[in-house]
């Protein structure tokens, strides 16, 4: 390890970021989960050190979020809320390199379940706020900050609940940031950041095949599990248009730019997948995709059941959700059923406006000259649920990343590993812009 890794290790964010790694609150989805309740207490116990009243809102047995006050400089201004998730998605122990929740430090990375999403920026707020208050300091204007339960199955349990059953917590706000953005990605040799001013619609379907339960050995005609594979296999292919919106025009524009390439003979495509590892959210938000994530059939191998079930992740862009639902349902047809799971709206602002211009200026402050760019996440995130409140969010999660690190691939995959060093960054570029705007 480096000095300057070694340094970077003994950086209270770091140890923060690593002790909520090794909290396994993963979440199954469809209402399963092992709870958020040890990280919110730990959340909540850095904040009263901090001389902050953080509130706890258990929804159901062991959901957990939290929400605190912090009391601004000019308190006229409208309040920010600064806010992240503490559940994660599972990790298959036997496919990583390192035990996913053992928040492992190894070649000046932080590995663990949670290291990107969003365990790193959680602990980036908290250090973040240390700085301001231990200085004797105040942030910008009033900050609302939470950490919520449930992200990762679209919220219902968290952000969903904390805003329809206490609205008055977010009394004031008008903004909020949050993941994911602020990143950096490598066009060509060329550092650049992305911020988040959008982000997809969710739509999880189920899909749900019927047939007749017979004896496996029989010549049957109307089985469930071929009709499901068969409509999973056309949705899971089916190539949806390019359709551009202002975020990913005004995106692919400033890409063609700096890539210099022609956008009038390379397509937006073309020109997403030039960006490299970037690509993997570009290329996304650039379309409605649908993806098959679970199969559900059969209890014994020689019984043909009389059911089968699918679960489709569908993304769209914002404002398309009723008519990609229409178009999948004309799809695959009459036999074939399809349930709305959970469906939540999609968003999008202007790249312009003080708060994007304070972005801006806090990641140009600490890495000048690199371009900064408007994107739309293919994902969602708990802005969804503060929209419902008039709150528009933003992504800026700030890290200034390595130019080989696959960013995209950390996200509820493998190995998921953040560098020590982007941390620290992150941290610095988070306490400014709470101190400035």
């Amino acid at each position: 390890m480096s000095e300057i890794e070694e340094s970077a290790s003994k950086d209270l964010v770091v140890k923060i970021a690593a002790d909520l790694i090794r909290m396994d609150t993963t979440n199954f989805g469809e209402g399963r989960s092992n709870g958020e309740t040890e990280a919110a207490e730990y959340l909540a116990s850095h904040l009263s050190s901090l001389g902050l009243e953080p509130q706890l809102f258990e929804s159901e047995k062991g959901r957990v979020s939290l929400v605190a006050r912090v009391e601004g400089a000019d308190r006229s201004k409208p309040a920010l809320v600064v806010h992240g998730h503490t559940d994660v998605v599972p990790a298959q122990p036997d496919n990583w390199s390192v035990d996913p929740f053992s928040g492992e430090i190894r070649d000046g990375m932080l590995w663990g379940r949670g290291a990107v999403d969003m365990k790193n920026m959680d602990a980036m707020i908290i250090t973040s706020l240390k700085d301001i208050l231990d200085s004797g300091k105040q942030p910008a204007r009033d900050l609302i900050v939470a950490f919520f339960a449930d992200e990762e199955a679209g919220g219902v349990f968290g952000a969903g609940y904390v805003v329809e059953n206490h609205p008055e917590l977010f009394a004031g706000a008008t903004e909020a940031i949050s993941e994911v953005g602020g990143y950096s990605i490598d066009l060509a040799g060329k550092r650049a950041y992305l911020i988040q001013t959008g982000e997809k619609a969710i739509v999880w379907l189920k899909l749900i095949a019927r047939g007749d339960a017979a004896h496996g050995s029989r010549f049957i005609e109307n089985n469930a599990v071929t009709k499901l594979a068969e409509a999973v296999a056309k949705l899971g292919r089916h190539n949806w248009p390019i359709r551009m919106t202002k975020t990913t025009t005004a995106l692919i524009s400033e890409l063609a730019k700096l890539l210099n390439v022609d956008p009038m003979v390379l397509s937006p495509d073309e020109i997403a997948i030039a960006t490299g590892t970037a690509a993997g959210f570009i290329r996304a938000s650039l379309r409605t995709t649908s993806n098959p994530t679970v199969l559900k059939a059969g209890y014994k191998h020689n019984v043909i059941p009389d059911a089968a079930e699918a679960l489709i992740d569908v993304r769209t862009l914002p404002g398309e959700e009723a008519e990609t639902i229409a178009e999948i349902r004309s799809l695959l047809g009459q036999d074939i059923e399809v349930q709305v799971v959970i469906q939540d709206v999609g968003l999008e602002t202007d790249f312009s406006g003080p708060l994007i211009n304070e972005m801006k200026a806090m990641l140009a402050k600490h890495d000048p000259g690199a371009p900064i760019l408007p994107y739309l996440l293919s994902g969602g995130t708990d802005n969804k649920a503060l929209s419902r409140l008039g709150i528009t969010g933003y992504g800026f999660a700030p890290l200034k990343l390595p130019a080989d690190l696959d960013f995209p691939a950390m996200f509820h995959g493998v190995d998921e590993r953040v560098p020590l060093d982007a941390l620290v960054f992150g941290r610095r570029v988070l306490a400014d812009l709470l101190l400035e705007y």
